[in-house]
């Protein structure tokens, strides 16, 4: 049995995967806590009702971005620069995944009790939940823009022996 082929970007499809999911889980936490904010001082329950289901599909989203990043990751050309951002980039991944589910789980159960408002504390936890979230973003910015990971001519230099 032979390994699939990999592209210019060392990949065995056209682009990387990872990117395109979790740019959609970053999207829908970031809009679940939007709405529990507005729907918080606003009193509006609709906002509340889409915040809650924001979150529940980024948190079954979330572990797709986790497992195409892990897969990816492993066909990347990995050099010692770029490696414990990559280490603090998956740490904080597989916590976020944790921890987004946990979110969603606390919501459920504020949903599940048929209440008009979410608690202060709920709103404390999102915005925990949002600052992890921006210090991933900036971590996998990093591994894309700093370290090349899966960018054409950086894979093609590391496949000519340059490395960082």
């Amino acid at each position: 049995m032979s390994a699939l082929p990999l592209n210019s970007q060392n990949l065995p499809y056209p682009d990387p995967l990872h990117p395109i999911i979790v740019h959609f889980v970053i999207a829908m936490v970031f809009f679940s806590f939007f709405c529990d904010v507005v729907g918080y001082f606003t009193r509006n329950v609709r906002l509340l009702e889409v915040s809650f289901w924001n979150m529940f599909v980024a948190a079954i989203a979330i572990f797709m971005a986790v497992i195409f990043g892990q897969f990816e990751a492993g066909l990347a050309n990995i050099y010692a620069a770029a490696q414990p951002t990559l280490n603090f980039h998956t740490i904080m991944g597989w916590s976020l995944a944790a921890i987004v589910v946990a979110i969603a789980a606390w919501r459920l159960v504020i949903r599940n009790r048929r209440t008009q408002k979410i608690p202060p504390a709920y709103l404390g936890a999102a915005t925990f939940l949002i600052c992890l979230m921006f210090l991933q973003v900036y971590l996998g910015s990093k591994l894309f823009w700093v370290y090349g990971f899966h960018v054409e001519p950086v894979v093609e230099a590391m496949k000519r022996g340059v490395s960082g």
